[in-house]
């Protein structure tokens, strides 16, 4: 993600986007062809979903950087919004998907993936805005690589949330793993804890539809804040009653505000960057915050084997409130305007 950063900076958006969907489609197509022969092994697919990752984090930035161009500052939220929207129709409808695919024919999912990969490059050439590199000073390897920590942490806003995110996100991922073991320990149906992820998925579209309406009329900084506690209230239910029905409760409250949260803090962190730094920015960010999303099941598991559902439970909701102090105490968050005035702020 750093290097990927450095060049969305640097080179044209468009053909890294188009880059990283061309080696998707040759990556998956490999797939296809092996399948096909009676020749798929594990170390290929290994190799293929290394490779595809870092086409990924490739892509990203550019992706991020690119939207910033073609976006107007006022629809931005709107923009991050749809985009959630979409992340969530996807992982839900994907899964299901893939297994019926698999069900027919064990590569048939490699070929939808080849083909989706083959559309993003076809649809991504249509693209007329120009996305060649803001003009900046001369590269400079190590220093562009680290310039866009340096800026992130320079603003306290942004520092808050390079302490937050990858906290955030290894609590919340950590409460959802408790969960989905607990409902397979209890012995609940699979059929009962895929509904549970079902509800999930359309709460984060719900979510979504209605992101743009609550950040146009929330301060940014309250909402941000108001989702870090989501999640809070139904943690003590869940840890007495890790039934699907709390579950899936405990995941909508998450899933309604985070796509809020997510598009309002995206945006504006795009609104105050220059936008030379956007694409080194957002890979710093998401460099950060992903840091710790490995450890989330081990955390998980470690507290659910050494001390049951009920006090796992109870022990990362207490980690969740302090990690949600974070955003609640800090001024540079509290005080983050409505998208309406943003522009007539100074970040501080």
């Amino acid at each position: 993600l750093l290097p990927a950063g450095v060049l969305a900076d640097r080179l044209h958006r468009r053909r890294l986007m188009r880059a990283s969907a061309g080696v998707g489609f040759v990556l998956y197509l490999s797939l296809v062809a092996a399948g096909a022969a009676g020749a798929l092994t594990v170390p290929h697919l290994l190799a293929v979903a290394l490779l595809t990752g870092v086409a990924s984090g490739l892509f990203s930035p550019a992706e991020t950087s690119a939207i910033r161009t073609v976006v107007p500052t006022d629809d931005l939220p709107t923009a991050l919004s749809q985009q959630q929207a979409r992340q969530h129709v996807a992982g839900l409808l994907g899964a299901p998907l893939g297994g019926a695919l698999y069900g027919l024919t064990r590569w048939l999912p490699f070929v939808f993936d080849a083909i989706s990969y083959a559309v993003a490059w076809v649809l991504l050439g249509r693209i007329r805005t120009d996305l060649s590199p803001v003009p900046g000073p001369p590269a400079r390897p190590l220093n562009d690589l680290l310039e866009g920590l340096r800026f992130t942490w320079q603003l306290p806003f942004l520092r808050v949330l390079l302490i937050w995110s990858p906290l955030v996100n290894l609590t919340a991922n950590a409460v959802f793993f408790v969960a989905i073991l607990r409902l397979i320990e209890g012995g609940y149906s699979p059929t009962a804890i895929a509904v549970v992820e079902v509800v999930g998925g359309l709460c984060g579209i719900l979510g979504a539809l209605v992101a743009p309406w609550l950040i146009d009329r929330l301060p940014t900084g309250r909402l941000t804040i108001s989702v870090a506690w989501s999640m809070l209230p139904l943690m003590l239910p869940m840890a007495f009653w890790g039934t699907p029905l709390v579950v899936a409760a405990a995941l909508a409250s998450i899933l309604l505000l985070n796509p809020a949260g997510n598009a309002g803090v995206g945006s504006y962190r795009m609104a105050i960057t220059p936008p030379e730094l956007i694409g080194r920015v957002q890979s710093a960010m998401q460099f950060v915050s992903m840091t710790t999303l490995p450890l989330a099941p081990l955390l998980a598991g470690a507290l659910l084997g050494w001390l049951g559902g009920r006090d796992a439970v109870l022990i990362l909701g207490a980690l969740t409130a302090l990690v949600a102090l974070i955003p609640t105490l800090s001024v540079s968050v509290r005080s983050v305007p409505r998208p309406a005035e943003w522009l007539a702020t100074t970040p501080v």
